[in-house]
């Protein structure tokens, strides 16, 4: 299974750059995984596709403002870090750039704004790992979050070239637990109203969270897909969350994921454990064709990057749903794929604050 095989055509021009005025206005895409068939409608048609008794399961997950700008004190050269983890005792593992210019000890000063005057937030480099990882240790006064609200910004994605006007619109609107680099993006479509009359549909709506890193967002760069090495994203599930999702399939109702980071928090605990169960924990489960799925039935995702994972676990997750086939029938990948050129032919929005897709 070759990497070049996730591979589309996409032009440029539809990268959205701006999230929609409203958030469900975004269209949607049904792709029916048995009948091999696509729908286009809008995102406040997906509750015709939920029936009372499924559920659908949230990652309440909140980015923080990660990426912040510092100056190397004794030579005055500016580096950039992209927060990725907290690993405890005010250690983080960020992704430095340029990491060339930093060695274990290096002292990084954010927020200075006068000579001389003491830094808010300093960093200080414990070590340098591959793929412009870096360790830091930061010393501070006062709480940490409320600086970072003060000295960084949102974390958008590379290909998104225009300034976020609202930051809030980078949130899901029932965002969390702080600690994301990236947003749980197919939960950007969500509004408090939707929620709400799914609930009144008789739809159960579930959190979990996952925190999301590096794990998510790095390209593959080997030719073999297998070969590909996840990194870690740190994961909650807990007791009430674990318990409605077993009532829900007990009684015969599905599970819906919103997003690809929920369907890896809960194939990972169901993995481990043979069973949905609290848990936290770590996870670089890497999801590609051939994947036994165990909990999840529907995906609410967005329109993902050419030859990244995660366009590899929506290929999964069809594959994983379509008929039992003869050697040369489609398979998900051929589906998926399909999908995106249908989507590009009809103008759909792609990736973070792009349109929308549900695969039943």
């Amino acid at each position: 299974m070759k990497t070049d095989d996730f591979d589309y055509f996409l032009p440029e021009e539809l990268i959205a750059q701006t999230p929609l005025k409203d958030r469900s206005s975004s269209r949607l895409l049904i792709v029916d995984r048995k009948k091999g068939s696509f729908a286009d409608k809008h995102f406040t048609d997906i509750l015709d596709y939920l029936h009372p008794g499924d559920a659908l399961v949230l990652n309440e997950t909140k980015v923080i403002p990660a990426r912040i700008i510092g100056v190397k004190p004794e030579t005055g050269g500016v580096i950039e870090l992209l927060l990725l983890k907290d690993l405890g005792n005010n250690t983080w593992e960020c992704l430095s750039r340029p990491q060339k210019r930093l060695h274990k000890g290096t002292k990084i000063a954010f927020g200075v704004k006068a000579p001389n005057n003491p830094a808010p937030l300093v960093a200080t480099v414990l070590d340098t790992l591959e793929d412009g990882i870096t360790h830091v240790q930061f010393e501070y006064q006062g709480i940490f979050l409320e600086i970072l609200e003060k000295l960084g910004t949102m974390p958008l994605p590379p290909y998104i070239h225009e300034k976020l006007k609202d930051q809030g619109r980078y949130q899901t609107v029932y965002a969390k637990n702080p600690g994301s680099a990236a947003a749980p993006t197919a939960g950007l479509h969500f509004t408090d109203d939707l929620l709400k009359q799914a609930e009144k549909q008789g739809i159960k709506i579930i959190k979990i969270t996952l925190h999301v890193g590096l794990g998510t967002f790095r390209p593959v760069n080997v030719e073999d897909v297998t070969k590909h090495e996840m990194h870690t994203e740190e994961y909650f599930v807990s007791d009430k969350a674990a318990k409605e999702i077993n009532e829900v399939k007990m009684s015969g109702g599905k599970i819906f994921a919103v997003g690809t980071t929920t369907v890896r928090t809960l194939e990972t605990v169901a993995k481990k454990h043979s069973k949905i169960v609290a848990d936290s924990d770590e996870t670089d489960i890497f999801i590609y064709p051939g994947f036994k799925f165990q909990v999840v039935d529907g995906l609410i995702t967005n329109f993902h990057l050419p030859k990244s994972t995660l366009i590899m676990l929506v290929s999964a997750f069809c594959d994983a749903g379509m008929p039992e086939k003869a050697s040369k029938s489609p398979s998900g990948r051929d589906l998926i794929l399909k999908a995106y050129t249908h989507a590009v032919e009809e103008k759909y929005r792609f990736f973070s604050f792009g349109d929308a897709m549900l695969i039943i």
